[in-house]
């Protein structure tokens, strides 16, 4: 009995090629001990492989004692064996699979980050956060639940943004949650719409990778939690039907102990619904409690976390290997002053990450943030105090995304398809399809001003007039025009904002003017930033910073028309424009 329980406790694990017969199940390395799998061992002697032993020792036989000795030694052999397999399968499915490195953006933040502009091959691949839901909404996404997605193209450029990292060979994915307001699962209720809600974001952005960033009290609410769950199986479902992909990962908060309970509940709730979750990403930072140094806590952090998530497989019946588990765990350290006074992360903390993460072989490393991945500049004096700017270390000539993403070339998302590249023919602008006016040397532009040329949307950066837009021997700091992204497909002009004739006064000369006082000059509305008089904007619209007089920015414009839709009409509309009607995003 004992051995046929050990024969058939080694043939499950490995797979082993069985045979079946009239006593059951045979394994060719069990039978030499037990027999030969059809005649059944009789009472008080084991025939030991006797198609073998009766040719080489004709009429002997061998104890109990020795036949178990000898059981127990083929045992271990077995069980040496498959583990020896399991090991092999554990390296070659990990090898398989990629790390990738993608740095967080803070897209409503300002000063806007341009990340369209990587300025390192580490800093292409980019996780752009974060997508919460409205708060008269609770199933409509927004930017920060500042910005619908059409405002964020609009007033940030965002989707022409993308369309030109993505065309120059970088991935976007993209982050729901975060800490502040609600993650649209907690906000909405109806599956239906909740599912609407991550479709409508995946497709605008063409998005083949996402990030569920679950924490505060989008974590605790469980209901919430369900809900996301399903409507992300959902949407994987949809999407496989169409023969398209959607990498998921789920970012949660850690301890040095590893994952909360509320963090473990959500990683079951995603094996519950079935969602193929592509790993757990943690966010290695704000650890309280002093840690000897944040890189230890965050070693100690990754490998609690491995160790919590390869039960939560296991029992779920999907028994993972230890070095393919790492292809599915992932880091994200808060890079400088952390939240917590005391914690920060150094320049060396990311080189002993990044150390780490290759050793290992993690799937996955980020930073929060890249808006901040800067040294922070001599006016910002109080260092210990987090900015979303800068990062609160002296950071000399290095920046965290590089030491941190060293030799991590992989993407979030590491079935990317490979686009051909295709012979380049000339572009023609059409007005009906470009967003903005196309470019015209005669004419004069001012700060802000967007047109289009060869197929790009370009913003003038001060007063211009002849200055081609795609010169190619112009260098950067002398250019005249910023290169904001591509003409997109479906894009048509932008309307025109203006107000009502006779809505502010036209400048005067003579007139003194106090601060937030509103004029129109050559057709545009301007605000005066402090007293004046006789300074003429006409510098404001060259794009002097000195000018006491500041053009409004269209989100402006918008909020005047609205207060006198709601007023109601008090004067004729005028045919000129009164504010920019290209105007860049404030920075």
């Amino acid at each position: 009995m004992f051995l046929r329980a050990l024969a058939e406790r080694v043939s499950r694990p490995w797979n082993f090629r069985t045979l079946g017969s009239k006593s059951g199940p045979y394994h060719p390395i069990i039978a030499f001990i037990i027999g030969d799998g059809e005649t059944p061992c009789r009472s008080g002697r084991i025939i030991v492989g006797r198609n073998f032993l009766s040719k080489r020792f004709p009429g002997r036989k061998l104890s109990l004692v020795r036949v178990l000795a000898l059981g127990v030694a083929a045992g271990a052999v077995v069980v040496g064996a498959g583990y020896g397999w399991n090991g092999f399968e554990d390296s070659r499915a990990a090898a398989a699979g990629s790390s990738g490195f993608a740095g967080y953006v803070d897209v409503t933040a300002t000063p806007t980050y341009a990340f369209e502009q990587p300025a390192s091959d580490e800093a292409a691949n980019v996780v752009l956060s974060f997508i919460v839901a409205d708060p008269a909404d609770g199933c409509t996404p927004t930017w920060g639940a500042t910005q619908t997605l059409g405002e964020a193209e609009m007033n940030l450029d965002l989707d022409r943004r993308i369309a030109r990292l993505v065309g120059d060979g970088g991935e976007v994915s993209v982050s729901f949650g975060g800490l502040a307001n609600d993650e649209l699962a907690t906000a909405c209720t109806d599956p239906r719409k909740l599912t609407k809600a991550y479709a409508a974001v995946v497709d605008r952005y063409n998005l083949t990778s996402i990030d569920l960033d679950v924490e505060g009290d989008n974590l605790t609410d469980t209901a919430a939690g369900e809900r996301r769950a399903e409507a992300i199986a959902a949407l994987q479902k949809k999407k496989r039907a169409a023969d398209e992909d959607l990498t998921v990962w789920l970012t949660l908060p850690v301890a040095q102990t590893g994952l909360t309970e509320a963090g473990l509940t959500a990683v079951q709730q995603m094996l519950d619904a079935e969602v193929e979750l592509a790993g757990v990403n943690v966010m290695t930072m704000d650890f309280g409690g002093r840690p000897t140094s944040m890189l230890d806590a965050s070693i100690a952090a990754a490998e609690a976390t491995h160790s919590q998530v390869s039960d939560l497989y296991e029992n779920d019946g999907r028994a993972i290997g230890s070095q393919t588990l790492w292809r599915q765990i992932g880091v994200t350290p808060m890079i400088g002053q952390n939240d917590v006074p005391g914690e920060i992360f150094t320049l060396e903390d990311a080189a002993g990450l990044n150390a780490f993460a290759r050793d290992k072989g993690l799937g996955r490393v980020s930073l929060w943030s890249l808006n901040r991945d800067a040294t922070c500049a001599p006016n910002y004096p109080d260092v210990k105090r987090v900015s979303d700017g800068c990062s609160g270390v002296d950071q000399g000539d290095l920046r965290f995304v590089d030491v941190l993403g060293q030799k991590i070339t992989g993407q979030l998302d590491s079935d990317v398809p490979e686009v051909e590249p295709t012979a380049n023919a000339a572009v023609v602008d059409n007005p009906a399809t470009s967003p903005y006016p196309i470019w015209d040397e005669e004419v004069a532009y001012v700060k802000g001003d967007r047109i289009v040329w060869h197929g790009n949307v370009y913003a003038a950066k001060w007063w211009t007039s002849g200055d081609l837009p795609d010169d190619p021997s112009a260098a950067a700091s002398d250019a005249a025009w910023s290169l904001i992204g591509p003409v997109l497909p479906g894009d048509k002009p932008v309307p025109v904002l203006t107000v009502p004739a006779g809505t502010y006064p036209e400048w005067s000369t003579e007139t003194v003017y106090q601060q937030d006082d509103l004029v129109l000059f050559s057709g545009r509305a301007l605000i005066a930033k402090w007293w004046n008089q006789s300074d003429s904007p006409q510098a404001a619209l060259e794009g002097a910073t000195a000018s006491p007089w500041r053009l409004l920015k269209n989100e402006e414009v918008q909020d005047i028309l609205a207060e006198l839709a709601t007023a109601g009409p008090t004067a004729e509309p005028t045919a000129e424009p009164t504010a920019v009607p290209t105007a860049a995003p404030a920075e």
